[in-house]
């Protein structure tokens, strides 16, 4: 398939459903071998099917818990055992717990950072020899509007902590990458509708109120951020680096 990732080869996660799931199927219509990744068996074979009999190249490792240690290691491993190199990492995977400061168990808050940050980081680390032998080496990684905002009303103590991380991350990856042609961004999604926020959804009300706080009334899609993800991959960007992309229905500039 020629495309916009045309023969480039790129590691996603949390590739089961949602955005990641939107992500690997645009990324292999433009040219890309993905390699995918989640805790999530079915999800995960399912869209990697797909991928295949649409006529492009995906491989992926299931079930993966990146919180375990040599995890990242073998999703790096797998990569260049099929195609040979690295030349896109999208941190996709995700998982956290809510609670306001006086609710929220220590464990919760740990786990969170967990997997939220830590997996952030320890991709990108077994990655980062293969980005730089690429030479066209790129980091995407998933913030939140939750990283630049705090709430009275969402109870996102860690989740907000653990993805303003991922921004400082994303920058000093950035920083470190530029010598070696890396470039490191990430996207803050607004509200997405996906498998993770079903129920909160289907709650009229909730999804009222929600819309409501943004300029563009929907609800956000996982396609409206595989479409930017794809376009921060693509060379388009390639004077692009060291930013955060909000993604929100223009909740960030009204709210």
């Amino acid at each position: 398939m020629d495309g916009r990732l045309h023969g480039r080869v790129a590691v996603i996660t949390g590739t089961a459903g949602g955005q990641g799931a939107a992500a690997a199927r645009l990324f292999a219509r433009e040219g890309a071998k993905v390699v995918g990744c989640d805790l999530k068996t079915d999800g995960a074979e399912r869209v990697c099917a797909e991928v295949v009999a649409a006529g492009g190249e995906m491989v992926s490792l299931h079930p993966c818990d990146l919180t375990d240690a040599g995890a990242a290691d073998r999703l790096v491993a797998l990569a260049v055992e099929r195609f040979g190199a690295i030349d896109i990492l999208y941190n996709n995977a995700s998982t956290a717990w809510f609670g306001f400061v006086g609710e929220i168990e220590p464990a919760a808050w740990r786990d969170t950072i967990g997997n939220e940050l830590d997996i952030v980081f320890a991709v990108s680390q077994a990655a980062w020899p293969h980005l730089v032998a690429s030479g066209r080496g790129v980091i995407i990684n998933t913030a939140s509007v939750a990283a630049h905002r705090g709430s009275d009303a969402f109870p996102a103590l860690a989740h907000c902590a653990a993805k303003g991380g991922v921004l400082a991350l994303t920058r000093q990856l950035a920083a470190e990458g530029g010598r070696h042609g890396v470039r490191a961004n990430s996207i803050s999604p607004g509200p997405i509708d996906s498998p993770v926020t079903a129920d909160m959804f289907a709650d009229p009300a909730t999804r009222e109120d929600i819309v409501g706080r943004m300029l563009i009334k929907r609800i956000g899609r996982p396609e409206d951020i595989a479409s930017a993800a794809l376009f921060l991959a693509s060379d388009e960007a390639s004077w692009i680096t060291g930013i955060d992309l909000n993604v929100d229905g223009g909740m960030m500039a009204w709210t």
